[in-house]
């Protein structure tokens, strides 16, 4: 008897030609297909809808052309460059400052951001736009002569590019100099102290141990918030600057095709937001190699025969 059970429970399964194993059968997720079929009808009418308004669809390829809307492409693609260029470096400045010994410099960090964090984008560009009511000329004297650097009326030099300029990047780097702290902080504290050990300096520390490793942090919410901007910069068309919004209006205002223009700009902001994702993608994707399976390109501690290789950070600085 002992014999015919331990037979029974050494036999495998899987055996082919077992006639105990029971049929297998597909199971059949109905919610899915019926989800499914209900989303395709809403976009179905959501297009009929579309197609049957008074849209000239056949004109939007000829406005996408136009020099007024291609003008607006340029200096919207420019003005967020430029203001997120600027913010990354003056948040890197602030996050830095927030993570110093210095109690001055954390409070006035912290300051900073309270206040560029706390107002509107709207309202900081507006202030700037109009700061000749405060500062109706800029001067810089050149010390010990009655000569100028710069003396200007603030009207001739506040444009509304240098305005939008000052109104987003601020407000960007306040956020920016806390998404670089999260990334400085994210990194363990160990490494920034065993590089100080092999005679690091607080400058290489930073740029060849903490930032390679931050960005894997820093990377993702900066991508965003560079999409984000490209799309604030509509925002400045309240004060006469020429981006996407503010040439789509100067059109429409003469052709009437209000729809069309706006599709058409649509279409433009879809082209640039797409190719910065892919732009994020690829940096995220350089950025995450140093977290591979060891072995992989990037890895900074990899098994060689049962050793441990050394860091790259370390490498040369003996």
């Amino acid at each position: 008897m002992a014999d015919r059970a331990g037979a029974a429970l050494t036999r495998p399964v899987d055996a082919p030609g077992d006639s105990e194993l029971l049929p297998q059968v597909r199971i059949r997720h109905w919610g899915r297909w019926v989800a499914g079929l209900v989303v395709l009808a809403v976009l179905g009418l959501l297009l009929q809808a579309i197609s049957q308004g008074d849209i000239d669809y056949d004109s939007i390829p000829a406005l996408l052309t136009q020099d007024v809307i291609l003008e607006g492409l340029v200096d919207t693609i420019v003005l967020a460059v430029i203001a997120q260029a600027g913010a990354i470096v003056i948040g890197t400045v602030v996050a830095l400052m927030r993570t110093s010994a210095n109690p001055v410099l954390r409070w006035v960090s912290w300051a900073y951001i309270w206040v560029f964090r706390g107002l509107p984008v709207l309202l900081q560009i507006l202030l700037w736009y109009n700061i000749a009511l405060v500062f109706p000329t800029f001067s810089i004297p050149i010390p010990f002569t009655d000569a100028y650097l710069l003396d200007q009326p603030a009207n001739v030099i506040m444009t509304g590019f240098l305005a939008a300029l000052l109104g987003l990047g601020l407000n960007e780097s306040a956020y920016m100099a806390e998404i670089v702290r999260a990334g400085l902080t994210s990194v363990d504290r160990g490494q920034t102290e065993a590089a100080k050990s092999i005679g690091m300096g607080p400058a290489k520390v930073l740029s060849r141990v903490v930032l390679p490793q931050a960005m894997r942090v820093i990377i993702p919410p900066t991508g965003n918030d560079f999409i984000n901007m490209l799309k604030g910069t509509s925002i400045a068309s309240v004060i006469g600057f020429t981006e996407l919004i503010h040439a789509a209006n100067a059109l429409s205002s003469r052709s009437l095709a209000v729809m069309e223009t706006l599709l058409a700009v649509a279409v433009w902001y879809m082209v640039v937001v797409s190719v910065a994702n892919v732009g994020q993608y690829y940096l995220e994707r350089h950025y995450n190699a140093s977290i591979r399976p060891t072995g992989t390109r990037g890895s900074v501690w990899a098994k060689v025969g049962g050793s441990l290789r050394t860091p790259p950070f370390m490498r040369g600085s003996r």
